[in-house]
């Protein structure tokens, strides 16, 4: 596998009096090139070497000299023309001490980001400017240059072997187009530190309907300050940040002048030489107000990445203001695939049967380049942003713009290969459909198989549980294939223990567009577990095995009638208002006794309100309604049911509140720590079927191994079926993930620390009759240990009770899970 991408930088000219030349710096005792070589002309014009050693520089007269300078490596000097493509090769300094030069003024050149950082309000334009707005035009390619793309594999015994054509074929497809190509133009916002991008255009190839995931996704921030750098995705460790003065080595390399202005070179490396999230790279600084004036990144570990960012002075404003950006995304080493926008980089049809060793795969040469430019800039004018709660709004038009508006405001000519890529249309999307995966990946995920203009519920198919045993089913609901204004839902699911047949039917009209708001109606006959609480705004995250209901006996039948209003229309909210009138039957001995009368059947009519917050997250506004493009934590669950009295025959009056908070952290060494508080509060007259049981996963069975079953998500691992119940409870899970760790090929276990833990309280147990329970006002404690995806998705979890309800003998406490993670692509 060759891990250098040899790349051209592709311009036109466009003016008599100006040269290109084109070049590489080469490292002289082994020829590899070398990243981040300064380059400077007679008449001091300078640029920096891309990661791969690779230079384009523009001179105004046909002769001068370049002269290249290097850490650790002697300086060159050469004589060039116009014509010329130059190989420099730097000869390494024998005297060169690695551990004298960082120390030699490492102290002055922390000064400098240390001046920057407290400096950092007066060069952050978002923190600066109370108002500014700007226009953005941004490419994305996902290509191969053709010169580097041998004729075989070279892997491939000529001699013995029968020849593979495939390189061929993508060599000459590559000659003629690139994989993929994206445009956007985007008006960029700012007021009052709320940022907002208005897409003004956008276009794509391969896709006959616009994929606005991909509309929304952002290979790198526009803006350099944050704490944590954002590249593809993967967040670092800002060099200019007080956090990075404890994680780099910086040195002051020299002076420039930028744009009339003094500024100074520092080269930065990362001290932690296994910590492959850390970047290294030249930042140069303003020598007079600290701003940073240009940036060069660079990571090369499992991907090889570069970035540039340039900058522009404005005057006025005393404050660098971004430019333009470029960033470029290699396999590196890497024997995986690369997963871009989704989907993984391959090409399709003829070229799928390719092998798996290193060098005899075409994708191996494929790379990703980004371009950004900024223009149009205005920081005086004041204006107000419409919705600012939005983080990405997309005009209707915005798929539909002609050639015309791409001619304004395209900021680098579309050349040949750019072109004949619209063109290809669907022959060029990657190899698995992109666009067919996002639609099937938005199916999917919330547990549904798209089949024309059907969606089939998957939860419904196969289940098994001790009361109904196997149970069997169909069910669904219809898609926007169908209509994007109504859709029927529905289901039927058969038994094969209890021999009965439950169903669903129920239908909604859309009444909001923008904010996806619809109106239905719903008829329900079926059973479900006593004292589950389900939010009714969460979504059905896919399962293929749900382990929970398989050892629950205890159920109700309810048949209800529901209506419903779903809506987004609050900002950063999902929300579902419900009204439901219940027939509810307990199916187990059970009575609840109040007002001086025995329940053995009940009605319940309520009101509900169910509601999802996510305050800092960040959401796109699409013709079709709002997406969470980046999901930031805290998020807030709210679910308040309220009982109505003498209403449709309704037998109790009461009150429940459910409140969940989730917030996950995630760290740069690759660990993850999540966070979840749950409670539940009741007031009035509830039978124990609407109370909680607090999420137990645990058999009562005597021995260990008989107990073994699969873990859940956020379940109480040792606690026994019905064997705590709670009129109001709080509880708390605590994990903590650390990084995968590869012990063979295919082996790559990820460690999970675990606590969990709950109180609870029952008010007025007495009317509670036929099952015994208990409470757990004392509290209930446990921790475990899980080795997830060991193999194939497939790990093993081991969890010990203690505290107040701990058992007493030792075997009682434990309890051993398997575990399975699916990994879906998406």
């Amino acid at each position: 596998m060759r891990y250098a991408v040899f790349l051209w930088f592709l311009l036109v000219m466009n003016s008599h009096a100006q040269y290109h030349i084109n070049g590489i710096v080469k490292n002289h005792s082994n020829g590899k090139g070398l990243p981040f070589v300064s380059i400077e002309t007679s008449d001091k014009k300078t640029v920096i070497s891309d990661v791969n050693g690779k230079f384009l520089i523009e001179i105004s007269k046909p002769n001068t000299t370049l002269t290249a300078r290097y850490i650790g490596f002697e300086t060159q000097t050469i004589p060039v023309s116009s014509e010329d493509y130059v190989t420099l090769e730097l000869l390494p300094l024998t005297t060169f001490d690695k551990d004298s030069f960082w120390t030699s003024n490492e102290s002055e050149a922390q000064k400098m980001i240390q001046n920057a950082i407290a400096l950092e309000a007066e060069n952050n334009p978002q923190k600066k400017l109370d108002f500014f707005e700007f226009k953005i035009y941004d490419k994305i390619l996902v290509t191969a240059i053709p010169d580097s793309i041998p004729l075989f594999p070279e892997t491939q015994n000529l001699a013995t072997q029968k020849v593979d054509s495939t390189f061929y074929k993508f060599k000459k497809m590559m000659e003629k187009q690139h994989l993929f190509i994206a445009e956007k133009t985007s008006l960029l916002q700012h007021q009052n530190q709320k940022t907002k991008e208005t897409v003004l255009g956008t276009q794509m190839s391969g896709f006959k309907n616009p994929i606005y995931e991909i509309i929304g996704f952002t290979v790198q921030s526009y803006f350099i300050y944050d704490t944590r750098f954002e590249l593809f995705e993967t967040k670092y460790v800002n060099p200019v940040s007080k956090e990075g003065l404890k994680d780099y080595h910086y040195k002051i390399l020299d002076t420039v002048n930028l744009q009339n202005r003094n500024c100074v070179r520092i080269y930065f490396k990362n001290k932690k030489k296994i910590n492959r999230k850390g970047l290294e790279g030249i930042i140069y600084l303003d020598a007079e107000n600290f701003g940073i004036a240009k940036a060069n990144f660079r990571i090369r570990s499992l991907l090889d990445i570069t970035t540039n960012h340039e900058f522009t002075f404005l005057k006025n404003e005393n404050i660098w203001f971004p430019a333009s950006n470029e960033f470029k995304i290699i396999k590196g080493k890497n024997e995986d695939d690369i997963k871009i926008l989704g989907g993984t980089i391959y090409f399709e049809g003829e070229y799928e049967e390719l092998g798996s060793k290193k060098g005899s795969d075409p994708t191996d040469y494929v790379y990703l380049y980004s371009k950004s430019h900024i223009y149009d800039v205005k920081t005086n004018s004041k204006f107000d942003i419409k919705r600012k709660w939005i983080g990405i709004e997309i005009n209707e038009s915005a798929t539909t713009k002609n050639e015309t508006f791409w001619t304004q405001n395209r900021k680098e000519k579309l050349d040949e290969r750019g072109i004949n890529t619209y063109k290809a249309l669907d022959s060029m999307a990657f190899k698995k459909g992109l666009e067919s995966k996002i639609f099937f990946g938005r199916k999917i995920i919330n547990g549904y198989f798209p089949v024309s203009f059907f969606d089939i519920d998957l939860r419904y198919l196969l289940s098994y549980n001790n009361f109904e045993g196997f149970r069997v089913g169909i069910g669904g609901i219809t898609n926007e294939k169908f209509s994007k204004k109504y859709r029927i839902n529905g289901y039927t699911a058969y038994g094969i223990k209890d021999e009965t047949f439950k169903y669903q039917i129920g239908n909604a009209f859309r009444i909001g567009k923008t904010s996806n708001s619809w109106i239905g109606l719903q008829y329900t006959d079926d059973v479900r577990e006593i004292g589950s609480t389900n939010f009714l705004i969460d979504k059905r995250v896919f399962k293929i095995y749900d382990p929970r209901p398989i050892n629950v006996s205890t159920f109700y039948n309810h048949k209800t009638w529901s209506s419903y209003i779903e809506t987004k229309i609050i900002p950063k909210t999902e929300s579902i208002w419900h009204l439901n009138h219940s027939r509810i039957e307990p199916l187990f001995d059970y009575t609840f006794f109040t007002n001086n009368t025995f329940y053995n059947r009940y009605d319940m009519t309520t009101a509900s309100l169910s509601l999802q917050w996510n305050p800092f997250s960040t959401f796109m506004q699409t013709p079709n309604g709002k997406i969470e493009i980046d999901k930031k934590f805290p998020k807030f669950t709210f679910q308040f049911t309220q009982s109505l009295p003498e209403f449709l025959n309704n037998d109790f009056t009461f009150s429940k509140l459910d409140l969940r908070v989730e917030y996950e952290k995630k760290f740069i060494n690759g660990q993850k720590s999540t966070f979840l508080v749950q409670g539940g509060l009741t007031f009035g007259e509830i039978p124990l079927t609407h109370l909680y049981n607090n999420s137990p996963n645990n058999l009562d069975r005597d021995n260990l191994l008989q107990r073994i079953t699969v873990a859940g998500k956020n379940s109480f691992e040792t606690m026994l079926f019905n064997e705590f119940f709670s009129s109001r409870f709080v509880m708390l899970h605590l994990k903590h993930g650390f990084k995968r760790i590869t012990l063979f090929k295919k082996v790559k276990p990820s460690l999970v620390l675990v606590s969990r833990m709950a109180w609870g309280d029952m008010e007025n147990p007495e009317q509670h009759l036929g099952l015994n329970y208990k409470t757990l006002n004392d509290g209930y404690f446990e921790s475990g240990i899980e080795l997830n995806q060991i193999y194939k998705g497939f790990g093993l979890a081991g969890f010990y009770r203690y505290g107040p309800n701990q058992f007493a003998r030792l075997e009682d406490n434990i309890a051993i899970k398997l575990t399975f993670s699916l990994d879906l692509g998406f």
